[in-house]
């Protein structure tokens, strides 16, 4: 389980690099393919802050965070880290789909990486108390 998270981990911190990339570049993304998917749209929105931090920047430190957290922390902490992902990306999606009407790639591959991440780390927690118990 602690390999399979890892990988998702590491893929995130791909995928968020990648849009970190984007925010950062002022040429045509290279996920942009029409009007309603476009990366660059995305990440160069009003929206692709939070407080002057680039929200491709926080992923990456989150899929971080979540990588150490397989390894060294508890179970329930590392749950909570990914649901918390979980939670973030679905705001975010959720502002690409009612306000920006166009979605990044790299976003919804976050998105998907995350919650399978959340699954996982919920099955991971349920067995470390069932091995505790």
């Amino acid at each position: 389980m602690k390999l399979a998270l890892t990988l998702l981990a590491a893929l995130g911190i791909a995928v968020s690099s990648a849009a970190l990339h984007v925010h950062y570049s002022t040429e045509t993304a290279p996920c942009s393919i029409n009007e309603k998917w476009d990366c660059g749209v995305v990440n160069h929105s009003p929206y692709a802050d939070v407080k002057g931090v680039p929200v491709a920047l926080i992923g990456l430190i989150g899929y971080l965070l979540l990588g150490v957290l397989i390894w060294t922390g508890p179970r329930e902490l590392l749950l909570a880290g990914a649901a918390a992902g979980v939670g973030f990306s679905l705001e975010l999606t959720a502002i690409e789909a009612t306000v920006l009407g166009v979605y990044c790639l790299y976003c919804v591959i976050s998105l998907g990486l995350i919650t399978i991440m959340a699954a996982l780390s919920l099955g991971y927690a349920i067995q470390g108390r069932r091995r505790a118990g």
